[in-house]
């Protein structure tokens, strides 16, 4: 699913050219994507998915990264206030799915692994997830991972107690079926 955007007409004025430029009506449609999460990775050489937080340069190149327009001007992205970037983080972390899922491994503790484009890759290669969804919301293809990962899990052993708990209640319910005191 991707978001549209409008940037209405106006004029910018950079203070480094001093120089003015006309941005015209512009409609742009962006995806927060693997696809988008590895163009940036690629030119920052760090992770886009930290709690670290991006400079404005960084953001706006992230939102240039998801852009599907073709042949965007990179001043619209300059054109972008303030509403537009709080919708388009509001995108960013919808989390495109009805699925929650415990975030926690199996020994308790909650990964501490920095993401990053190639590691996503990784895990859908493991996933044998098709590379096609390299273009879907990056929350939706997380979740499609970790419902992956999920199932893929062997069955958890019953300890003693559960077993012995469940054999009573199947043997009480064979006795109430059969009529039967033993």
């Amino acid at each position: 699913m991707s978001l549209t955007i409008t940037i209405k007409a106006c004029q910018l004025y950079s203070e480094s050219e001093n120089r003015f430029y006309k941005v015209p009506d512009t409609t742009i449609e962006l995806e927060h994507s693997l696809v988008a999460l590895s163009k940036w990775e690629s030119k920052w050489h760090k992770p886009f998915l930290t709690k670290e937080q991006k400079t404005r340069e960084e953001a706006i190149d992230y939102i240039r990264c998801m852009c599907i327009t073709p042949g965007v001007d990179d001043v619209i992205f300059m054109a972008l206030g303030n509403s537009q970037i709080q919708e388009i983080t509001k995108y960013i972390d919808d989390p495109m799915s009805a699925t929650t899922i415990n975030n926690m491994q199996k020994n308790g503790k909650s990964s501490r692994e920095t993401v990053t484009s190639e590691l996503i890759y990784f895990w859908m290669n493991e996933s044998n997830i098709s590379s096609d969804c390299e273009n879907w919301h990056l929350n939706r293809l997380f979740k499609l991972i970790e419902i992956t990962a999920i199932k893929r899990q062997p069955d958890k052993k019953m300890n003693k107690r559960d077993i012995g708990a469940q054999n009573r209640a199947l043997n009480a319910a064979r006795r109430a079926r059969h009529g039967s005191k033993g």
